[in-house]
């Protein structure tokens, strides 16, 4: 983060100590968009769920700023930490299909806390980690499943592209995406259960 704008976040967590609401709602405008896209719809793998999950974190960030103490990183850390906190209460009510495990979420948050890194620094790591989760998940499933879903979901091709790299119809193209996502859903609850 450059140093002007380290020097407005300082600015605004000075003003949202002091109580002003709208200081606040700059700072979680700012960083709701990265808490979101890289901790919590990594971690809880649907767009609703990880939603709900930031209206949950503005409310708990709201609560307890008056706890926040500034360093020289920025407030994103903090608010990361409160974030993955969220998660780890919803994946612990949660026991099917999850990427990340409890435990897991629980070490991350113990190594966070504290932390020193700038905020694109724990976003590059955010996403590093989800990615290899899902890589993880995809390796325990057909090649053939595993590529419609690379294609069709983490590389975003439309179906008639990711049908052609499939060498397929878009109607069987469609089948193929199904059964893989059955069979990605069947590897996440049996790692589910196993935890």
């Amino acid at each position: 983060m450059a140093d002007d704008d380290l020097e407005e976040e300082r600015r605004l967590c000075e003003a949202a100590h002091g109580g002003d609401r709208a200081a606040l709602g700059k700072i979680l405008r700012k960083h709701g968009p990265r808490l979101y896209r890289a901790v919590l719809l990594p971690r809880l793998g649907s767009r609703a769920i990880a939603e709900e999950a930031l209206s949950t974190t503005y409310i708990k960030v709201v609560e307890r700023f008056d706890k926040f103490t500034w360093q020289n990183v920025g407030v994103y850390p903090w608010l990361r930490v409160v974030a993955m906190r969220v998660a780890l209460d919803i994946l612990r009510s949660r026991k099917r299909e999850v990427l990340f495990e409890p435990q897991d979420l629980e070490r991350e948050i113990d190594a966070s806390t504290g932390s020193d890194h700038d905020a694109e620094v724990l976003t590059r790591h955010d996403l590093a980690l989800a990615r290899k989760r899902v890589d993880d998940a995809l390796s325990n499933i057909n090649p053939r499943y595993a590529k419609a879903i690379r294609l069709r979901i983490l590389e975003e091709q439309s179906r008639e592209d990711a049908a052609a790299a499939l060498e397929v119809s878009v109607a069987t193209f469609d089948v193929v995406l199904h059964r893989a996502m059955a069979a990605l859903r069947k590897v996440l609850a049996v790692k589910g259960e196993a935890a």
